[in-house]
């Protein structure tokens, strides 16, 4: 079987034109209301987000702060679902250019479908899958032609205990940009840079890894984005907006919250 040589994804695009103060926002599809995941996507691209994830709802996120698990179960309720998502982001590309990943646990991809969903997430253009419990073994052993044979990024996560020589062995599977916890904790604290959190940020920067890095989880205000991109290419934001998405006219309010971010 001949592979055409595929061309080159949205998020190696933006990373070979833009190498700092990268903002990412993350918000969870069904969320606050069942059918405005494309409309939130094109408003966060039009206020200057520079890539988006998309999560999808499960019943028992366990790596998720209060926030975006009560974001989940909402969107449970409002009757999403993978099928549902793959449906709604069907003229995703008519509206949105900017990078766009997946986000969520393994359970809901294995239960659809792994090959499945990779087909239906590149068929809609989607560019990457970011899934924070599946284990690195399984994603080489059984999973990793389904994503290279529809051109989805995997991206992997790194905490302040992760070895180097896991580090290194991530560095060569990413063939896009490596997510940096800031913690080990939930998601929707707030970034604290103590001591030995700025002495891993130093760690990975000696390491002078191939892929770039993008720091998550406490993002939530100019200050703490800025701080980011001093050790990383960019910073992700998700409890912070999707705190915003519980608010009256929050579509009206999105503007104003990139910019805020930006500064």
């Amino acid at each position: 079987m001949t592979h055409t040589t595929a061309p080159m994804n949205r998020l190696n695009q933006l990373f070979a034109t833009k190498k700092e103060n990268l903002l990412s926002i993350y918000f969870t599809a069904g969320y606050p209301e069942l059918n405005t995941t494309v409309d939130i996507a094109e408003a966060l691209e039009k206020a200057g987000a520079d890539f988006l994830e998309i999560g999808f709802p499960y019943s028992d996120p366990v790596a998720d702060g209060p926030t975006i698990q009560h974001s989940s179960q909402t969107a449970l309720d409002n009757g999403m679902n993978l099928k549902l998502l793959f449906d709604q982001l069907k003229d995703l590309r008519s509206r949105v250019s900017i990078p766009i990943l997946l986000m969520g646990y393994v359970n809901p991809i294995v239960q659809f479908g792994v090959e499945h969903f990779c087909k239906a997430a590149a068929a809609v253009g989607v560019d990457g899958i970011i899934v924070p419990d599946l284990p690195m073994y399984e994603y080489e052993m059984l999973y990793s032609n389904y994503f290279e044979d529809n051109d989805l990024s995997n991206i992997f996560l790194v905490t302040p205990q992760t070895s180097e020589e896991r580090i290194r062995k991530i560095d060569g599977l990413s063939n896009s940009f490596i997510y940096l916890l800031s913690s080990s904790s939930i998601t929707g604290g707030n970034l604290q840079l103590t001591d030995s959190i700025e002495g891993y940020y130093n760690r990975i920067k000696a390491m002078k890894l191939k892929n770039p890095t993008i720091i998550g989880f406490g993002i939530s205000d100019h200050k703490s984005f800025n701080k980011a991109c001093q050790y990383a290419n960019g910073a992700i934001v998700g409890s912070a907006f999707v705190k915003l998405l519980a608010e009256d006219n929050y579509m009206d309010k999105i503007p104003a919250f990139i910019k805020a971010i930006k500064g």
